[in-house]
């Protein structure tokens, strides 16, 4: 298990998942990386094909001579790159493989090609890694895990047929988890999970009782049934895939819709004869999408019981590039 830091970007959390037993963390970013491994987390992947321009390839080379760095390629001219920035440190790559959501990555019979690529300019290959991103749609999550075993374990047989050593091969996401080949992965991914959020629910993926993370939303206009929330999109975020019913989801009206999300609006719809929250009220908003909303805030205010216990920083807030 080495989950994804960037769904929560707070050291206070990452913490509690080595704790929990966790190999290490992965990230999307090299500032992530950096302000992971100045906190003192020596364990760290970048799942991400970085391009390793002069000034971001001094920045990666930083993070690898105090962190244990593996970071990801799809392509022969960035293993070029890489391998100029990282020259001499102990950091790794992994070749990404399209597994079907057709963002970055490269066919599973490529990726060898890359592989030998990166070893040509000293890299150390580590093995391979995907993102099976397809299973966040309805229906689609055990095929997505099937697709993801089949495309590593292709390019797995690549790199051994070209006299690679495999030591990694790295899947996984929320939706897809649960049903992930144990034989064809040495580790998973997800990041989601520790909150989960509207996708999620919606998906199956989990209940709204497993929901762990909501904005405080203000009740500020109404009329019949339908109320302005203040907290729009700069709060929530602005993710809703065409599949979602809405804009969010209000945690204990989940019979209401958000139909309209703006800057600093959240407009709900309640069903003809529902209780709908008065002007002032507060009511618990669940984001569509709960890693750019966390992206969003200063902090996350721990509660147990009714009562707040913590308040965690949000310490890779912005930490985007």
């Amino acid at each position: 298990m080495r989950p994804h830091a960037k769904t929560h970007k707070c050291l206070q959390l990452a913490q509690r998942q080595l704790a929990a037993g966790a190999v290490g963390l992965t990230v999307a970013t090299v500032s992530e990386a950096e302000i992971f491994a100045a906190a003192g987390f020596d364990d760290l992947f970048i799942a991400y094909p970085l391009w390793a321009s002069a000034s971001r390839g001094r920045r990666l080379r930083a993070v690898a001579e105090r962190a244990s760095l593996r970071v990801g390629v799809d392509t022969a001219e960035g293993a070029r790159a890489l391998g100029a920035a990282l020259a001499g440190t102990a950091a790794q790559v992994l070749v990404e493989v399209d597994s079907g959501h057709h963002r970055s990555g490269v066919e599973p019979g490529a990726a060898a090609e890359v592989a030998l690529a990166a070893a040509r300019v000293g890299l150390r290959v580590a093995g391979v890694f995907t993102f099976p991103g397809h299973g966040y749609s309805p229906g689609a999550r055990a095929q997505a895990a099937a697709d993801e075993a089949v495309a590593l374990s292709l390019a797995v047989d690549g790199l051994r047929r070209a006299g690679l050593t495999v030591a990694v091969v790295s899947g996984g996401s929320t939706p897809t988890a649960a049903s992930a080949d144990p034989g064809a992965l040495t580790e998973v991914r997800p990041g989601v999970y520790l909150f989960n959020d509207a996708q999620q629910a919606e998906l199956g993926t989990c209940d709204w009782g497993d929901v762990a993370l909501w904005a405080h939303s203000t009740v500020v206009s109404r009329r019949g049934q339908r109320i302005v929330l203040d907290a729009g999109s700069k709060v929530l975020g602005g993710d809703q895939p065409g599949w979602v019913s809405g804009g969010g989801r209000l945690l204990d009206h989940l019979d209401a819709r958000i139909v309209a999300l703006s800057e600093h609006h959240a407009t709900a719809q309640f069903p003809d004869g529902a209780v709908v929250p008065a002007v002032g009220d507060v009511v618990r908003v669940v984001p569509n999408h709960v890693c750019v909303a966390v992206n969003l805030a200063d902090e996350l205010v721990a509660v147990a019981g009714g009562s707040i216990v913590d308040r965690w920083p949000v310490a890779a807030r912005g930490a985007n590039t």
